[in-house]
């Protein structure tokens, strides 16, 4: 919740040329969240994403992350990174990344 708050206090609807979809309303009591919709490419799923600072992991593991998702990517790998660092402006770290969450055009 707080990362689409942080976003949405920013202006940013989009990263890069990535869609990022807007938090319209919150209902804490109802456990409900209105979001706009958005088509590809697009940044999303914010839910394994830290706030103000990484998570503390080994060396070894970010190497091995980075690993599997320059596989993972493939050739994108670079535009990813560079949404990720853009991200990283707003205090935003997200390491739960797959073709599902930020998506290219097919």
């Amino acid at each position: 919740m707080g990362i689409y708050e942080r976003l949405k206090e920013a202006g940013v609807q989009n990263i890069r040329g990535f869609s990022v979809p807007q938090m319209r309303r919150f209902d804490g009591e109802l456990c409900v969240i209105e979001m706009s919709i958005v088509t590809r490419p697009f940044v999303l799923d914010f839910a394994g994403a830290y706030l103000d600072a990484p998570p503390a992991f080994s060396d070894e593991v970010w190497e091995q992350w980075e690993k599997d998702k320059r596989e993972q990517y493939e050739g994108c790998w670079p535009e990813v990174q560079v949404v990720l660092t853009e991200l990283e402006r707003f205090d935003i770290h997200m390491i739960d990344i797959s073709s599902t969450n930020i998506a290219f055009v097919d």
